[in-house]
């Protein structure tokens, strides 16, 4: 597993790419919130942490022959801006059903765009990159996304010594599992809570049974939280049942209340898939420990339509 010298080496490697995203105090949502806002990447997600990270970790010769990875959109953007950075080529394999806005993103990037059913994301990218010559860059199984991904926890200890617990999304587990090294190695009475869809909630299942539980392609695709429909790898399963402390599930209408909150109450425009964290906070205070809070937003990527449509909806309710 990745240790905090990775995730610090790692800090090095994305200076001047990555943003470092600052803690803004929430007290209109809660006085003991602050929110970490991946929102403000330059591709509106966490993602460019990790891809830049592992993407600068290979060889000149790896860089110019290209990459390859499979993604729901928002690791696809991230690979295919931290490409332009070594003028490397970049394949991104879309699931079918993956948002318009993110795929729009994706191709203004300059990345070659395939799209395939669900179930076939992970082999068709396989099969290309053996077919091509290509390294394969996954979204979150491999060490330098962790370790990417892990900077959030690194910068959120920096800027609040005192935090006393962490919430971090759980898709795939590379964010969870890299934000969970650095926050226990820094500030270890912290305790470091995942969240998760209650229709993607293979992770709380992995964790309750102490062994990977995969879902399906069809359960985990119910939530709208597009970029939590990933399922746990191994390596992140280790990270997670060492280092996280619980986790806890929010359900779809909490999520949709939370994104039309944080864009009215915190100024902050987050995708579904960001919103979890903010949403367990909101409407699972009795499962969470007490004291001081960061929320990670993970992400801003929503259709326009969905956002204006909630906005829409609350204003008519009022």
């Amino acid at each position: 597993m990745i240790t905090i010298d990775d995730v610090r080496a790692a800090a090095k490697s994305i200076t001047g790419v990555a943003v470092r995203t600052p803690l803004l105090p929430s007290w209109a949502i809660g006085p003991d919130l602050w929110l970490k806002p991946e929102n403000l990447q330059p591709v509106g997600a966490f993602k460019v942490r990790g891809a830049v990270h592992a993407l600068l970790s290979l060889s000149p010769e790896a860089q110019a022959a290209g990459v390859i990875t499979h993604s729901s959109g928002n690791h696809g953007q991230a690979l295919a801006y931290a490409a332009r950075v070594v003028d490397a080529p970049v394949v991104v394999v879309v699931p079918e059903g993956a948002p318009t806005v993110k795929i729009e993103a994706i191709r203004a990037l300059g990345a070659e765009i395939v799209v395939v059913a669900p179930a076939e994301r992970e082999s068709r990218t396989a099969e290309l990159a053996a077919e091509r010559g290509l390294t394969i860059i996954p979204p979150y199984d491999h060490r330098h996304i962790i370790a990417g991904q892990g900077t959030i926890g690194l910068e959120i200890v920096e800027d609040l010594p005192e935090v006393e617990v962490v919430l971090v999304p759980v898709g795939g587990g590379g964010l969870a599992s890299g934000v969970a090294t650095a926050v226990k190695a820094l500030a270890p009475g912290a305790a470091v809570i995942g969240v998760e869809p209650a229709l993607a909630a293979d992770a709380a299942d992995s964790l309750a049974h102490g062994q990977l539980r995969p879902w399906t392609t069809e359960e985990r695709y119910r939530t709208m939280a597009d970029g939590l429909r990933t399922s746990l790898s191994e390596l992140t399963f280790a990270h997670l049942r060492e280092r996280l402390d619980g986790i806890v599930t929010v359900s779809e209408e909490e999520i949709l209340t939370t994104v039309s909150l944080l864009a009215r109450s915190a100024r902050i425009v987050a995708e579904p898939s960001g919103a979890v964290a903010t949403a367990a906070y909101l409407h699972h205070r009795g499962e969470l420990p007490p004291g001081r809070t960061v929320a990670v937003v993970s992400g801003g990527n929503i259709d326009p339509a969905l956002l204006a449509g909630l906005l829409i909806a609350e204003e008519l309710d009022t």
